[in-house]
């Protein structure tokens, strides 16, 4: 379609494509595992997104809790139709500050390039004819101004008269520690976020994110996870690996064991508990048999 934009149809893709990761797009391509343990929280972001005022959310949750997952089971409830006519076809995008800076000699090249992407999105808004873009951006507290440091310090400024006339959808995702350092220091940036608490899952509740992830990685590593092998992984990960958040560090042990598994026996047989007790003793530096 041929509107009358700043940013044409085209210079929007390009930048889309160039920055961005569409979420939705890949989750219409299968591409991510299953998102489960999250529907709280994923109702309360559409609920913020309804609304005609504050409609930003920030995720706020420690480390390897999963905000990212969560922005993900939100793509995977668009594509699957199970959110409300208003959030139709949206797109979800995360904004990969990063490459966006890749190359750039300062602030100002790196703002040349983040502007016409908000611009593009924030004047589309109102028009029937586009679906609503949702911008994610993790590490949200790196765009103000206090985070020295920071490549994208200061971008918060470029997007303050866009969430302040109401022409942006935004998700953002940091610590609650970040969020009151950085962001609740400034109250016109602070008004504008709802904040989306994400609790630590309990061991219970890990064990039924690793089932919803068991498919994905049988069909990857071609070998058979039980049952008592996500019970063996939680529990030795609660057990000692404390100083790190329910499921990352579960996920990232039964992979590894997986792959342990598949380097010594090939993509045959069963996961053993001595290989899930092998890959935690790398990690903590524990014999095997002391786990």
């Amino acid at each position: 379609m041929t509107k009358n934009f700043k940013v044409s149809d085209e210079e929007l893709e390009e930048l889309i494509f160039k920055y961005c990761r569409d979420f939705t797009e890949l989750a219409r391509m299968g591409r991510f595992d299953p998102i489960t343990g999250r529907d709280k929280e994923i109702k309360e972001v559409i609920l913020i997104l309804l609304q005609k005022g504050r409609k930003n959310a920030v995720l706020l949750a420690p480390a390897g809790v999963g905000k990212t997952a969560m922005v993900v089971g939100l793509a995977q409830e668009i594509v699957g139709e199970r959110v409300p006519p208003y959030l139709k076809d949206a797109r979800l995008i995360e904004v990969d500050l990063s490459s966006m800076a890749a190359g750039t000699s300062g602030p100002a090249e790196f703002q040349e390039r983040f502007i016409p992407l908000c611009r593009a999105v924030a004047e589309r808004y109102h028009d029937p004819d586009y679906p609503k873009f949702i911008m994610f951006l993790d590490e949200v507290h790196t765009i103000m101004p206090s985070c020295e440091g920071s490549g994208y310090r200061g971008l918060s400024e470029v997007m303050k008269p866009y969430l302040t006339v109401g022409d942006l959808h935004v998700i953002g995702a940091t610590t609650l520690d970040e969020y009151r350092i950085y962001v609740k220091a400034d109250p016109a940036m602070d008004r504008r976020f709802q904040q989306v608490p994400l609790k630590v899952p309990n061991a219970e509740e890990t064990i039924k994110i690793l089932e919803a992830l068991r498919p994905g990685l049988i069909k990857h590593h071609k070998i058979e996870i039980s049952d008592d092998c996500l019970k063996t992984v939680v529990d030795l990960t609660e057990k000692h690996l404390t100083r790190r958040n329910q499921p990352d560090k579960s996920i990232v042990m039964l992979d590894g064991a997986c792959a342990w598994h598949v380097m010594n026996h090939g993509n045959q047989g069963a996961l053993d508990d001595s290989e899930i007790r092998y890959m935690i003793s790398i990690e903590t530096k524990i014999h095997p048999d002391a786990l």
